[in-house]
């Protein structure tokens, strides 16, 4: 990394990168719809959609909306939702993206913090990274209870800034498959947000969202940010 002072030409470099995990860094193969379904199986076509349409978002904040705020059918159909997707992780059904654990490495050797966000809870995420032997390859790893509020919402990305001791949050880059994932990195001052085209949304939602950059796949980040700081 750079310790040039950034100018109007040359941003100042990227000192944290704050990575989405389904979809982003980890194949989702419609294991999100499939533990959805499990955990909703009365869910309707408007239902389905609904899910679709807010990939990237807190899991519970989701079910608290196709429950109509019934606190207690919100927290059940996630904890089903959770076990659900654990299950399918168990049973094999969880790769990398192509690219990704080299991408992580590399930024990493570029000198920088990564940190893998998810809007699972913690046990799942653990048991995803488990299951991908990832274990040491995130500076860090963050979901929704360790940092208040779940996508879109900033408090992911600014946890992570805050951990990370970035130096402002200009300093940060974030990556995601999502429009909530883009979202997220503009509602905190990300100086890149860069939506990739592996998981839920495809280059027009994630343009109208207001994505800085929208690459094929996480694995041309790296190569984005170097070219970047030049």
């Amino acid at each position: 990394m750079t310790d040039r002072a950034p100018t109007p030409e040359r941003p100042a470099p990227t000192e944290l990168v704050v990575l989405d995990m389904a979809g982003t860094t980890v194949a989702d193969d419609g294991l999100v719809e499939e533990a959805f379904r499990a955990a909703l199986p009365d869910a309707g076509p408007e239902q389905t959609a609904y899910v679709l349409a807010t990939m990237g978002t807190s899991k519970i904040t989701v079910f608290r909306h196709l429950t109509g705020g019934d606190e207690t059918r919100a927290q059940e159909a996630n904890t089903a939702f959770e076990q659900a997707y654990a299950r399918l992780v168990d049973d094999g059904h969880c790769a990398p993206l192509p690219g990704a654990e080299e991408a992580l490495r590399r930024l990493r050797a570029q000198g920088r913090t990564v940190a893998l966000t998810t809007g699972f809870a913690r046990t799942t995420q653990e048991r995803i990274i488990a299951a991908l032997g990832w274990h040491g390859l995130a500076d860090l790893t963050l979901c929704p209870a360790d940092a208040g509020r779940g996508r879109p919402h900033p408090d992911l990305v600014l946890t992570a800034a805050l951990r990370a001791r970035v130096s402002s949050v200009a300093a940060v880059a974030v990556a995601g498959d999502t429009d909530s994932d883009v979202r997220t990195g503009l509602n905190a001052g990300a100086g890149v947000v860069a939506g990739v085209r592996t998981g839920a949304h495809g280059e027009e939602e994630l343009r109208a969202a207001g994505a800085t950059h929208v690459l094929d796949s996480v694995a041309s980040l790296p190569g984005l940010l170097e070219a970047r700081e030049g």
